[in-house]
């Protein structure tokens, strides 16, 4: 949607704590979309890689350092991003932090398409 305001989260997930993550991002989610003015939530692994443009993404076949994650998340205005923001770090950031091996990225912006 043009002009909403949406997030982009990269997650760097240690690798013995790939299911604790994906089942507290379930529930989290969840909640993610019932925050005012949210549009949508989507959550990504990335999980496969390209060799060859045109041809199709292979699917990787071993952990090196951590599994990525990233998470889509849309707004119909700023200032609800700035509350659910807000929720989400009061209530999530401490036990996602434990399984990251880093904190996570937020990158942010307004839609132009």
């Amino acid at each position: 949607m043009k002009g909403s305001f949406s997030e982009v989260k990269l997650f760097q997930v240690k690798p013995d704590r790939l299911d604790e993550f994906e089942l507290l991002i379930a529930h989290v989610a969840d909640e993610q979309k019932q925050q005012q003015g949210c549009l949508d939530i989507k959550y990504v692994k990335r999980f496969f890689i390209f060799d060859e443009i045109g041809s199709p993404p292979r699917e990787l076949t071993k952990i090196v350092k951590c599994v990525k994650y990233f998470s889509y998340w849309e707004f119909d205005n700023m200032e609800n991003y700035s509350k659910a923001v807000k929720w989400f770090f009061s209530n999530y950031e401490k036990q996602l932090q434990k399984l990251l091996i880093m904190p996570f990225d937020i990158n942010c912006g307004t839609s132009i398409y």
